[in-house]
């Protein structure tokens, strides 16, 4: 069986990357409008999912498209920016750009968690720009090997030295007695509107979102309370830039059709894609059920009966029956994605940067009781490998998806029954595009039923 090895997949990333950029600027078909884009959507948005076909390649390649997404899907709604197991302490941050803004996710000097922007209001200072390093100006402490993190009781703007508090209050600001009517409190780093659901960290970056995140994925939660995530810890994180639109990377994440052939030695042998199958639709995420097949169904009940684990890690014993024997997978709209297992969550951080391009932090989250475990280093090992393994498989197919999204020689496909999800993200930018949700404009596509066993 051929391996991808991950230096090569992250060589060959860049250099689509750059291929994208250097061969293809005349082909970011900005020129076919926004409204003809959307209006192609809506009316594939309505066929049913047996006549279903793929996105006009514009939505994948458009600047103007991408525009469209930043201020009418992503700043409008909830987006999922870290986990609390990230910043444990009070005082630890993480430094992000998330759509043109630098931001800070942190933990307050109280424990609160808030979401605040990096620009000084002063003269428009990055206080902590990226990759120009700290020459001891700050009180920050940098974490070793994760660019961006770190702990500090204060943050100074290294322009003109003007202080704030981990509140965002400015609380010093040297030789600005000239000022006429100058009132310190005014000028303290803009706080975005944030919420912690679950033990992941959102952001609403227009502050208008019509629900807390609470209330907007109240059905999400319940699909995801038998893992408890706030009571987890990210065991293993990776970093990537990916050449590639979100979608399409996101409706990879959400389909197990490609199972056979992306995955055909490492999932399809487990869960056989046509196996697989979608629940209903609903206004604000997608949930697919991916079971075991009856063969690795087997080899758990004999290594169980064996007191041996079948698992990574150690099954979490809050599961269902049918839960320990599948994967799921769940897509919060517009972009928290999920991987439910019965030892573990795998959550994906993806971050739009451009049509052709997303940076992507993949995750694994286990049980805190987990990490306590005497085998963890053990299972952690294993773990991190498996999560890599298949991952690769994804960024070879997604980085090559992308780029034919530029050929003279693509097509629009049609969708086969187990690219549900697909569709249903579809249904999700039309209903966005007309300013609503999908399942609240019109009936709500009903359940796939699961394949007999």
């Amino acid at each position: 069986m051929p391996i991808i090895d991950e230096a090569q997949v992250r060589a060959a990333c860049a250099h689509n990357q750059k291929l994208n950029e250097a061969q293809f600027p005349h082909l970011n078909h900005s020129g076919n409008g926004v409204a003809k884009i959307l209006a192609d959507i809506d009316r594939i948005a309505r066929l049913p999912l047996e006549e279903g076909t793929t996105l006009p390649r514009e939505a994948y390649t458009s600047d103007a498209f991408h525009a469209w997404e930043i201020e009418h899907v992503f700043k409008p709604e909830w987006f999922c920016l870290a986990h609390v197991s990230q910043i444990p302490n009070n005082g630890d941050f993480i430094n992000l750009e998330l759509f043109g803004n630098p931001l800070i996710v942190l933990r307050g000097k109280a424990g609160e968690v808030r979401i605040l922007s990096r620009v000084c209001p002063h003269r428009g200072m990055d206080i902590m720009p990226p990759a120009f390093g700290h020459d001891g100006h700050g009180p920050a402490d940098w974490t070793e090997g994760k660019p961006g993190c770190g702990h500090t009781r204060l943050f100074v703007c290294p322009y003109h030295s003007w202080t704030f508090e981990l509140d965002g209050r400015l609380k010093a600001c040297p030789e600005m007695q000239g000022a006429k009517d100058f009132r310190r409190d005014d000028w303290g780093l803009k706080e975005f509107r944030s919420e912690v659901w679950h033990g992941f960290v959102f952001v609403n970056l227009d502050g208008q979102a019509p629900q807390s995140a609470a209330e907007q994925f109240s059905e999400l939660g319940q699909d995801l309370a038998p893992w408890n995530p706030a009571e987890m810890s990210i065991v293993f994180e990776r970093s990537w830039d990916v050449p590639c639109n979100w979608k399409i990377l996101t409706e990879n994440f959400m389909e197990s059709y490609h199972h056979l052939g992306a995955h055909a030695h490492t999932l399809q042998p487990h869960m056989a894609a046509r196996d697989t199958w979608n629940e209903q639709e609903r206004p604000h995420h997608i949930r697919c059920h991916l079971p075991f097949r009856k063969s690795l169904r087997a080899k758990i009940a004999e290594a169980e009966a064996n007191g041996k684990r079948a698992d990574t890690f150690v099954v979490i014993p809050s599961l269902t029956e049918e839960q320990r024997l599948e994967w799921g997978l769940m897509l919060g709209f517009p972009l928290f994605t999920i991987l439910p297992a019965p030892d573990q969550l795998v959550w994906y951080r993806i971050i739009p940067v451009g049509p052709n391009r997303l940076q992507l932090l993949t995750t694994v989250l286990v049980p805190n009781s987990t990490r306590d475990h005497p085998d963890f280093p053990e299972m952690l090992a294993r773990g991190g490998e498996d999560a890599i393994g298949f991952h690769l498989e994804d960024m070879e197919v997604v980085t090559a998806v992308q780029r034919s999204m530029h050929s003279d020689g693509y097509q629009r496909g049609r969708l086969s029954h187990l690219e549900m999800s697909v569709w249903l993200i579809q249904r999700y930018l039309a209903a966005r595009a007309h300013g609503t949700w999908p399942a609240l404009d019109g009936n709500a596509a009903p359940a796939q039923h699961p394949p007999k066993s």
